[in-house]
């Protein structure tokens, strides 16, 4: 077992049964267990027992499954996550899972009315983003309707912020995630709740520094091993940023165990340990 008490909740999980991984085609060998070094036999896919097990290995009481859009389908590699396989998950282990839906900016009304049957029918507690997998960065106007109908539904957007990866070497997409672009979406919509995930490496300040001057904006600190963290990012969560950061895996592209363990071994503040676990997330989010 890690070495603290709390019981944490991860925010960023991909959800990784046979059923889900049938849904992303051309995913495997060449980014998971190539660049991101994940294990072969995860591909696959776990059952949701499985996945419990390893989150009750870590101390991890509650993950966020994520029905992701990760570009626009029927280009090579992009596929979109069916709300249904997720809110499956959820009703089977209500307990251990949450759902977030994805967007696709490309898919105008239609997408924002799935986001709004995603939250007051299926139960979904918040959006996820990818922009790099759209190649629009985050202020882009697409966005605008469901940022609003976000605000509308009382829900956080987690998104990607920072450098994209290149997934396949026929899948290369453009880093359009600095943060500096959450700036202009945080003054537009000053209600919404919106969390830079994946750390915003390499512009890890500046995503710092968007935190730190909009009340609503808040960092993610999933998908980067904690022990390759920047110091100033360290420093940051020990310190004035203690309320600002949730803790995240984006599994399986981090373990769950050998996250918490990186994470404990940067000897937090005990205080800070427990927000950035646990209770961040659960403010966020309204889980109480």
């Amino acid at each position: 077992m890690t070495e603290t008490a709390i019981k944490a909740i991860d925010a960023v999980v991909n959800i990784w049964t046979e059923e889900a991984l049938s849904h992303r085609p051309d995913w495997g060998d060449e980014f998971f267990t190539g660049k991101m070094k994940a294990k072969n036999s995860l591909m696959t896919g776990l059952t949701l027992d499985e996945m419990i097990a390893r989150m009750d290995s870590a101390d991890i009481d509650h993950g966020f499954l994520i029905a992701a859009k990760s570009g626009r389908p029927g280009l090579k590699g992009c596929y979109h996550m069916p709300p249904q396989v997720v809110a499956d998950a959820v009703a089977a282990h209500p307990e251990k899972f949450s759902g977030l839906i994805g967007i696709d900016p490309f898919t105008g009304m239609d997408g924002v009315r799935e986001l709004q049957h995603a939250v007051e029918e299926l139960g979904f507690i918040g959006a996820h983003l990818y922009p790099h997998w759209f190649e629009l960065a985050p202020d882009h106007a697409r966005y605008y309707p469901f940022y609003a109908k976000c605000v509308e539904l009382g829900v956080p957007v987690q998104m990607q912020v920072g450098q994209s990866m290149i997934y396949s070497k026929d899948h290369r997409c453009r880093s359009v995630g600095q943060p500096i672009t959450l700036d202009a979406v945080a003054c537009d919509f000053p209600e919404l709740k919106i969390i830079g995930i994946h750390v915003g490496i390499p512009w890890t300040d500046e995503m710092i520094a968007m935190a730190w001057k909009h009340d609503n904006v808040y960092i993610g600190c999933d998908a980067h091993s904690p022990k390759y963290w920047p110091e100033s990012f360290v420093r940051y969560i020990n310190s004035y940023g203690q309320d600002k950061v949730i803790f995240g895996t984006d599994f399986p592209v981090l373990d769950f165990k050998r996250t918490i363990d990186e994470i404990v071994a940067l000897g937090f503040k005990p205080a800070v340990l427990q927000k950035l676990l646990r209770d961040n997330t659960r403010r966020i989010y309204n889980l109480d």
